[in-house]
């Protein structure tokens, strides 16, 4: 069902009112590496280790991964590498300092304000401001409700068009494009992006041009206010949603749950992992959500843009097999697009890629859901920027870098989408 978000809601969280989840003690550390032994070493790790949390981890030597390590297991993890022979260096010392309060912002944006781009959002605040566009610029932009997360927050979806051909053709049937973000909820830069998105193309609409004539754009802000919250308010790392999960644990990784391929490659059946996949596919409010709304597209949806943080990525089928897509030529082209003109507006390079050749294999993911069962021909996720040594977070004086920078190569994918489909 849509119809129109007007509401921001207020929801208690799971767990109660109780303190934040403390990282004290808690080490980052950067470990290199150098043959396709430590590569395998390291992945296999990663899937059997539910304690270590691996920020970072790809399949290319010479690569480095990022492993952050509680208290407990910090002998384990030195004797593990030290065994391995594999290089490494501590990045943080002490996680819980780097907590710090500016990161969570206490003053309330005013959405008459303006998009402020130097503190993260809460969700309240984004539906706000977000409802206040939709007001003032009626003419060519509607937000609607596309589902309510497990606590019954409303997901909430913001269409935009030209506006001039909005007033003459409000229902064009121009090629569209989807944006989801923040289905990981400790991910912040994502729905960061996805608000500055939808601030440049609404208020600086007459500047986009090139980017609204032959395009319609969904963008879904917050794909998981629930866990979002929760990262916000008790646990800075949770990762999932927040509906329970078996007889202990809360979550289900949302990226997993998604019905193609669905538990069979790269995701947990532990529901207490950060990979867990649900007890079924779509178990979980959030994903039902934006299957619908791409199956409502379906035919129309040219381009799934799916943002996520971190590692400057951009990612395209197959996440369930090293094989390609029979036409992966063409998501490769908008992918490299994006890429060469973040390169040249900045300097910043992208990795561009199969997930799984890329990464490693995870079943379930929406990229490929949307490109093999919503018939969307150009389909991927966009790992933005981390925050340096703090990975997840980036402070808030660089968001307005991140997402400027992201930007760029987002026009760059959506020109190349609108000349090969419009």
């Amino acid at each position: 069902m849509r119809f129109p978000v007007l509401v921001a809601v207020l929801c208690a969280v799971i767990g109660g009112t109780a303190g934040r989840q403390s990282y004290s003690g808690y080490k980052l550390y950067s470990v290199e590496q150098n043959n396709q032994q430590q590569v395998d070493f390291l992945r296999e790790l990663q899937q059997s280790a539910q304690d270590l949390d691996f920020w970072q981890l790809d399949r290319l030597v010479g690569s480095e991964a990022r492993v952050l390590v509680p208290p407990a297991q910090l002998d384990y993890f030195r004797q593990l590498l030290k065994a391995q022979k594999l290089r490494h260096r501590e990045l943080i010392h002490d996680f819980e300092r780097v907590q710090d309060d500016h990161l969570y912002g206490t003053k309330r944006v005013t959405p008459s304000q303006g998009l402020p781009l130097n503190k993260y959002l809460r969700y309240n605040e984004m539906i706000d401001y977000i409802n206040t566009l939709a007001k003032k610029y009626s003419s060519f932009v509607t937000v609607a409700e596309i589902g309510k997360s497990y606590e019954g927050r409303p997901i909430p979806a913001v269409t935009i068009q030209s506006p001039s051909l909005y007033k003459s053709h409000p229902n064009s049937s121009k090629p569209v494009v989807f944006v989801d973000a923040g289905i990981h909820a400790r991910e912040w830069a994502a729905p960061a992006m996805a608000m500055y998105l939808i601030s440049e193309l609404v208020e600086n609409a007459a500047q986009h041009q090139d980017l609204l004539a032959g395009l319609t754009w969904t963008i879904v802000p917050i794909a998981n206010p629930d866990g979002y919250e929760y990262s916000h308010e008790r646990e800075r790392l949770w990762r999932k949603t927040r509906r329970p999960a078996g007889r202990n644990c809360v979550g289900v990784d949302g990226n997993r749950n998604y019905d193609f391929h669905w538990a069979e490659v790269g995701a947990s059946n532990q529901p207490c992992s950060d990979t867990y996949h649900g007890e079924q596919s779509f178990s979980e409010p959030e994903t039902r959500a934006i299957r619908d709304e791409l199956l409502r597209l379906k035919g129309r949806c040219k381009f799934y843009l799916s943002l996520h943080t971190y590692g400057q990525y951009l990612l395209y089928p197959w996440g369930w097999t090293s094989e390609l897509p029979e036409d992966w030529q063409k998501v490769d082209a908008v992918a490299r697009a994006g890429a060469r003109a973040i390169e040249q507006a900045t300097g910043s390079t992208y990795t561009v890629g199969s997930s799984t050749n890329v990464l490693y294999a995870a079943a379930g993911g929406s990229d490929d859901y949307a490109y093999a069962v919503a018939d969307v021909p150009i389909s991927m996720t966009m790992e933005l920027p981390g925050g340096g040594s703090q990975g997840f977070n980036p402070p808030p004086t660089r968001i307005e870098e991140i997402v400027k920078e992201t930007f760029v190569g987002v026009r760059a994918m959506a020109l190349e989408v609108a000349r090969n489909y419009s």
